[in-house]
């Protein structure tokens, strides 16, 4: 996988949000009505909700605040770190569904969701060095 795109309400309000985060947007072209941020491998682009639907040919549908069948992760090289990063998230206007705590695989974890509610895990895998 090379970029993952989020359609999103309102492309400034939601690249100032990542943005908050301390992710770089790439500079956008003359025009532009998408934002790309180079994330260690992957890139995360932000386009508009209506448009992304038209692109791909399907409706527009109306935003759900219910589990939409898909998390991003975010992974952290611990717990102190995931309780960091959890917290940069709510400061940029991220919402709460749940707060970090130890998980059943033997990691520990917490959701957050996005301005368009895009849902969010943070997570310390000890099993795992992809942080």
């Amino acid at each position: 996988m090379s970029v993952v795109t989020l359609g999103v309400r309102d492309l400034i309000r939601a690249r100032e949000f990542y943005e908050a985060l301390g992710w770089s947007c790439l500079p956008a072209q003359p025009g532009s009505n998408i934002s790309f941020f180079t994330l260690d491998g992957v890139v995360l682009a932000l386009y508009g909700w209506d448009e992304l639907a038209a692109d791909a040919e399907l409706p527009t549908v109306t935003q759900s605040p219910g589990f939409r069948g898909i998390a991003l992760a975010h992974n952290e090289p611990s717990e102190a770190d995931v309780d960091r990063a959890y917290e940069e998230f709510l400061s940029a206007g991220a919402s709460v569904v749940k707060r970090p705590t130890a998980a059943e695989w033997g990691g520990y974890s917490g959701y957050v969701s996005d301005l368009d509610g895009h849902l969010w895990e943070v997570a310390y895998n000890p099993f795992d060095d992809w942080a």
